[in-house]
């Protein structure tokens, strides 16, 4: 079993994305994480999706939601090939812990301090999966108050049009 992430590209409708995560209960697919967001064009949206399974899961998978009356695309995104990032928003407490250290591991990271408020900040990090839980494990000695991740975004590298009628 191996995680894939997948776009599908369907025409702005309310209740598509009803359909589409209604086609992956039904059949059984997992979703691990959905993102959904508009395009350059305002007549088609994006959805991402990240599941888990192997090469017949994700062949059915790719086959039955290109038969949905609303998708225009769907395809595979290939890691090599694109760009897959999530968000992160973390908020810890300033009372306890060495402030310092975890301050060295928020710029190790290449996360940033977007608020400072009542005893506590608030981290934001885009970056891979990986790094995101990367992140999580170095600062689990720190108070985390709340935490807030989004799905994964992807995109393929350089030029890229899709015909998509």
């Amino acid at each position: 079993m191996k995680k894939q992430c997948m776009v599908i590209l369907v025409e702005n409708n309310s209740g598509v994305l009803a359909r589409v995560s209604s086609l992956f209960m039904q059949r059984g697919f997992n979703i691990d994480s959905l993102t959904v967001s508009s395009t350059e064009n305002p007549k088609i949206s994006r959805i991402t999706v990240m599941t888990t399974g192997d090469q017949k899961i994700f062949s059915q998978i790719l086959k039955q939601t290109g038969k949905l009356v609303e998708t225009k695309m769907i395809f595979s995104v290939e890691p090599s090939f694109s760009l897959i990032r999530e968000l992160l928003l973390v908020k810890f407490g300033t009372d306890h812990g060495n402030i310092e250290a975890l301050k060295q591991i928020i710029e190790d990271f290449g996360a940033n301090i977007i608020d400072m408020t009542n005893g506590c900040f608030v981290i934001e990090l885009s970056a891979s999966s990986e790094k995101i839980d990367d992140f999580l494990e170095a600062t689990e000695a720190f108070e985390m108050i709340e935490m807030c991740r989004s799905g994964a975004i992807a995109m393929e590298r350089g030029k890229v049009s899709y015909d998509i009628g």
